[in-house]
C-alpha cells in the first residue's frame, strides 16, 4: 500500500472524513484529497499529527513494503484483533522493565470497535512495567489456523465506566475476585496500536 492508500483506509477505519481530517490538520480538503491520492505528500509536521490522529507509527505510513507479507494494519480492526485473540483463548503480553523483556500469557481483552482494552491487576508487576514503559507488543496463536497475531502499541490507563462495565459482563469471574475493598486494584489499560501483522 501507498502511504496515500494507509492514510484513506486508516481514515475511513476511523470514520473521519476527508473535511473533518483537513479541519483537524488546519490544511484544505483538497490538500487530503491529494495525499490519498499519492499526488502529494503530507508535511512532516502533518506525518507526526496524522499518526497521532489514525493510531499509527510514522514508519507505517512511509513504509510502503513493510506490510508485503501478511495482512496490515489498515485491513484489520480492533474487533477482528479481538476475535482472533478470543478464538485463541489467550496472548502473550510482552513489556520492557528496566530495559529487561518481561513476556506473560494473559487472557483478559476487550474491543470496543474502536481500540483494544486488557484487565489487570494493581499488585502485579504488570502495572507497574506499564506505567513506567507503555510499550507493548501483544501476540496470539490459533492452533485451528495455525496464523500468528502480533499487535504492536502503547498503553495508557483507562478510567471509562462503560469500558469497565462491559469487561465485567464480558468477564464475570473479576466481579468475584474484585469485591469490596479488593475492587480498588483491578485496572484496565487501552492499547493505542502501532501495528497489526497476522501471518
Amino acid at each position: 500500500m501507498t502511504t496515500g492508500e494507509k492514510i484513506a483506509a486508516l481514515r475511513k477505519r476511523k470514520g473521519i472524513t476527508q473535511e473533518q481530517l483537513s479541519t483537524i490538520l488546519k490544511v484544505s480538503r483538497q490538500s487530503v484529497s491529494r495525499w490519498e491520492m499519492d499526488a502529494a505528500f503530507p508535511e512532516t509536521e502533518k506525518l507526526i499529527k496524522l499518526s497521532r490522529i489514525l493510531d499509527c507509527s510514522i514508519d507505517f505510513l512511509l513504509n510502503t513494503d513493510r506490510q508485503e507479507s501478511g495482512t496490515s494494519t489498515a485491513e484489520v480492526s480492533a474487533d477482528d484483533c479481538f476475535q482472533f485473540i478470543r478464538e485463541c483463548g489467550y496472548f502473550f503480553l510482552a513489556t520492557s522493565h528496566d530495559d529487561i523483556p518481561r513476556l506473560r500469557p494473559m487472557g483478559m481483552i476487550y474491543s470496543d470497535g474502536k481500540a483494544l482494552f486488557i484487565a489487570t491487576d494493581k499488585r502485579k508487576n504488570v502495572y507497574s512495567e506499564l506505567t513506567g514503559n507503555p510499550s507493548v507488543e501483544l501476540a496470539s496463536y490459533n492452533l485451528s489456523t495455525r496464523k500468528w497475531i502480533r499487535i504492536s502499541g502503547r498503553m495508557e490507563l483507562e478510567c471509562s465506566g462503560k469500558i469497565r462495565e462491559e469487561m465485567l459482563a464480558l468477564y464475570p469471574m473479576i466481579t468475584q475476585e474484585y469485591v469490596g475493598q479488593n475492587e480498588i486494584f483491578f485496572v484496565i489499560f487501552k492499547l493505542f496500536i502501532n501495528g497489526i501483522h497476522i501471518d
